[in-house]
């Protein structure tokens, strides 16, 4: 599991850092917002955030808002101030918990879990840079959401689904079908997969002559 923390108090940084190791926690820490967004540009295999309230160049509601919140991580804010109103802020603009300084290691490591296990059952894939939300079947780059067609986004998450699999042309016609209940034939095939290679801009979807297209890490 992945968990990223924000913060820039380095006690707290390596305190947590030993704490979550021992737990089988892979502790990831920047300790600004631009650090973060540089960071979740090209990272998205984060299962959990940690988002210091204070940061040195600017607020981490702000940060919440403005980018971390579109990548649908659950967040837990952490604060200095026990105050009702920046609870009350921070969980309704949408994140999952809470903890204010000071902490206790193991209140903040079973919350966590609390979290992960009820998140557990949503399904996202992150193959390099993109992101496939099976749930809000929502296709992200680098934090941007892309917009497909309804049948773009049902032939991308068939290959999603088979990642690593070559998924023959002969399927994807059948489920083409199943769909739309047109007749199509392999270079309506070619068409749509280049134009969804195109929206996406990335080298992730591979071609193999003569079978299919799959999904390549």
């Amino acid at each position: 599991m992945n968990i990223l923390l924000v913060e820039d108090n380095l006690t707290i940084i390596k305190g947590l850092k030993y704490s979550f190791e021992n737990n089988n926690y892979n502790l990831i820490y920047k300790t600004s917002k631009k650090e973060t967004i540089e960071y979740l540009k090209e990272n998205l295999n984060i299962d959990l955030i940690i988002l210091d309230i204070t940061l040195p160049d600017g607020n981490g509601f702000d940060l919440y808002e403005n980018y971390v919140k579109k990548l649908n991580i659950p967040t837990i804010f952490l604060t200095a101030k026990d105050e009702e109103d920046n609870i009350v802020r921070g969980l309704n603009i949408g994140a999952e918990d809470y903890i204010t300084k000071p902490f206790s290691t193991k209140e903040l490591l079973a919350r966590i879990n609390k979290i992960l296990l009820r998140n557990k059952k949503q399904s996202t894939i992150i193959v390099k840079n993109i992101k496939f939300d099976m749930d809000k079947m929502t296709v992200y780059k680098n934090g941007e959401i892309i917009e497909l067609t309804s049948l773009e986004m049902k032939l991308l998450n068939l290959l999603f689904l088979n990642k690593n699999k070559v998924v023959s042309r002969s399927t994807i016609l059948d489920k083409i079908w199943e769909w739309t209940g047109n007749d199509v034939d392999d270079h309506t095939i070619t068409v749509y997969l280049k134009r969804i290679r195109e929206k996406l801009n990335t080298d992730i979807i591979k071609t193999v002559k003569g079978i299919g297209y799959m999904i390549d890490e």
